[in-house]
């Protein structure tokens, strides 16, 4: 059986209710995640556990958990294991690569491979034109992959001369498609799946900063639109919100998701003509100011952890399911996809039949569902302090709670309830705590300059 697991990374569950009424397949409608951002998010969905369990989150942004991840159990199962990504915080220094025998993605998430030229900090030399030819020159001949390293350097020069972080041809629609969702449908188009297939894809286009084509942009800004959604989330929470108006800020959001959708569209019906299963997701949502809070970077929100999550298969038939579910069940579920045993935290999603011909149907259960904020990341965190704010009120860890009808959260101040139950969610996150048997792993991750520049780019420091 091929299976596919594709995280729409940053897609809030109204945008994607909105926007992606064409995806068929068991809708969850009541999937959470069990973290507020990409990492301990995808450390859960590869690893079967909680972030705090596995010690993959602010403190250690690495995949260097003992636990075996589903693409090392897949490919020992005789598996061929393939990933395309496009957020650069899951490459390879980051070990998110386990287990796959291709691990690909955009140029800028293939620059932190190592093989690519480091192009900043040649150009921090700055001896004008000859900078640029002198790099042309090492790409060709030193030890890089050339076509990569020239494609960031072009990205580089772009930059540059057009003023701005993200400046210049960027903005008439960036050939180099630096959010990658067109790559990726180019990398299904043209890989020769075969038998026994896992494939994971990460798509970034809800993610800031907010740069869809010319033909889906309806906000006229005096700047790129790229520098006017790019701005760090933590600093904004600390303060008095970002510089551009947040009506800006959500039409760039909702256009970039309608890019996202239409893109999506035509990845999806290529996977489905080579895969039995496709798991469509988002590892958590967004933030506008709700609650006093931006982006994703602080909080367990419901807005950040409650995500929609769809399974699509030729032997799937559509169903909408108000289970409440984990994203820990998706590991749980590619296992008995692929049948292979292993260790989850998760229940399964689908009852898989032993006949290959038979339908898969829904078999969700309720359960509790934790959500873990751990503490802020320790780069943003030094940002906020560094530009006179008090950063103390983001070191508090908060914890969330799902179960049937409800969901419960902490917050700085109180806890706090959306939905009706009996049960009292307080003491489930009491339990929560007591029970998580932690890998104490901080001040592990430690990067490079050139990622630390990308990782601000993107708004992690």
């Amino acid at each position: 059986m091929n299976v596919a697991l594709v995280v729409l990374d940053t897609l809030r569950y109204d945008a994607f209710e909105e926007h992606f009424d064409w995806l068929s397949g068991v809708r969850f409608t009541n999937a959470w995640a069990p973290s507020h951002w990409t990492v301990p998010v995808h450390a859960s969905l590869f690893a079967g556990k909680y972030p705090s369990e596995l010690g993959v989150h602010v403190d250690n942004q690495a995949l260097d958990c003992p636990e075996p991840v589903v693409a090392e159990r897949l490919a020992e199962a005789g598996y061929t294991t393939r990933a395309f990504a496009s957020n650069i915080i899951l490459a390879k220094p980051f070990a998110f690569d386990r287990g796959f025998a291709e691990y690909t993605g955009t140029w800028t998430f293939r620059a932190l491979s190592g093989d690519v030229f480091d192009w900043e900090s040649f150009a921090e030399d700055d001896d004008g034109p000859e900078t640029y030819l002198g790099a042309v020159r090492e790409c060709i001949a030193g030890e890089y992959d050339t076509w990569p390293s020239l494609k960031r350097g072009a990205r580089v020069a772009l930059r540059d001369l057009g003023g701005g972080r993200f400046g210049g041809a960027r903005f008439g629609g960036d050939p180099l498609d630096e959010q990658g969702s067109q790559q990726a449908l180019d990398y299904v188009r043209r890989t020769e799946f075969g038998d026994h297939e896992f494939l994971f894809v990460n798509l970034m286009d809800a993610h800031m900063p907010h740069t869809p084509p010319e033909a889906y942009r309806t906000v006229d800004t005096d700047e790129p639109i790229g520098d006017v959604t790019e701005y760090n989330g933590l600093v904004a929470t600390a303060g008095d919100g970002p510089d551009a108006d947040v009506e800006v800020l959500k039409q760039a959001y909702d256009d970039s998701v309608r890019y996202l959708s239409d893109v999506y569209r035509e990845i999806h019906a290529r996977l489905r003509e080579e895969f039995d299963v496709v798991i469509t997701l988002s590892d958590h949502g967004e933030l506008f100011g709700e609650h006093g809070v931006w982006q994703h970077s602080y909080g367990v929100y419901p807005e950040l952890t409650h995500v929609p999550c769809v399974i699509s298969g030729d032997r799937i038939e559509d169903a909408t399911r108000a289970e409440t579910v984990s994203l820990l069940d998706v590991h749980r579920t590619m296992l008995d996809l692929a049948g292979v045993d292993g260790d989850s935290a998760g229940n399964a999603l689908l009852d898989v039949p032993d006949e290959s011909t038979e339908p898969v149907t829904a078999a969700p259960t309720d359960r509790t569902c934790a959500a873990e904020y751990l503490g802020p990341n320790p780069r943003n965190r030094a940002k906020v302090e560094r530009l006179g704010y008090d950063p103390t009120r983001f070191d508090r860890e908060l914890f969330g709670v799902a179960v049937e009808g409800a969901y419960g959260y902490e917050t700085t101040d109180r806890f706090r309830v959306v939905g009706e139950t009996d049960v009292a969610l307080d003491e489930l996150l009491a339990d929560h705590r007591d029970r998580i048997d932690r890998r104490d792993t901080r001040d592990r991750t430690a990067v490079s300059d050139a990622t630390r520049r990308h990782l601000e780019d993107l708004g992690y420091a």
